[in-house]
C-alpha cells in the first residue's frame, strides 16, 4: 500500500520558514511598508553595504514610523544624508542573523550597532522594546522577515543614536 501526499500538506511542511528571497534592500523594497527607509538608505549611501554579505540583523522602522517623527525632520535628514541621517540608519543595523527566537533572550542586554554605539532590548513577555539613545522605547512589530543576507524586524519608531 503506498500513500500519497496531496500538494497542500507537501507546500504546508515546506513553507513553515518564509525563504528569503533577495537581500536586505530587495526584501524591504518588496515587502511594501518600508518604502521612506529604502529610500533614505539610498540617500545616504547604505545600499550598497546592506546588499552586501552579511549577515545583518535589520531593526526596520515602518512608513509609519517615519510620519510620526517631529514635522520636518525626515526633510531636514535628508537635506543632509551623509550626515546625521546616515548615523540614524546605521544605528537601526547589527551585524549577524539574530532571529526573533534569540532577541526574546536578550532582555537587558546592550546590542552594538554598525554605527558604532548600542541600544538596550527590553522582553516584556510577548513584547521586545528597544531603548534608543535618547532613551525612547521602540516596539517590535513583525519578526523574522528572512532576507539572503540577514533578517529584517520592523519597528514602529525611529531609533535615535546617543547624543
Amino acid at each position: 500500500m503506498t500513500t500519497e501526499m496531496t500538494t497542500e500538506e507537501t507546500t504546508e511542511e515546506m513553507t513553515e520558514e518564509p525563504a528569503a528571497t533577495g537581500n536586505i534592500v530587495e526584501t524591504a523594497m518588496a515587502a511594501g511598508d518600508f518604502t521612506t527607509l529604502t529610500q533614505a538608505l539610498e540617500a545616504a549611501g547604505l545600499v550598497e553595504t546592506l546588499e552586501g554579505p552579511g549577515p545583518f540583523t535589520v531593526f526596520a522602522p515602518t512608513d509609519e514610523a517615519f510620519a510620526a517623527l517631529p514635522e520636518g525632520q525626515l526633510e531636514e535628514l535628508l537635506a543632509d544624508p551623509t550626515g546625521d541621517l546616515a548615523q540614524i540608519l546605521q544605528f537601526h543595523v547589527i551585524e549577524g542573523d539574530v532571529m526573533a527566537e534569540d532577541v526574546m533572550g536578550m532582555d537587558g542586554e546592550m546590542v552594538q550597532t554598525l554605527q558604532g554605539t548600542e541600544f538596550m532590548v527590553e522582553v516584556e513577555g510577548e513584547t521586545v522594546a528597544l531603548v534608543d539613545g535618547a532613551g525612547n522605547r521602540i516596539t517590535v512589530v513583525q519578526t523574522d522577515i528572512p532576507a539572503t543576507n540577514g533578517v529584517i524586524h520592523a519597528i514602529d519608531g525611529v531609533m535615535m543614536p546617543p547624543a
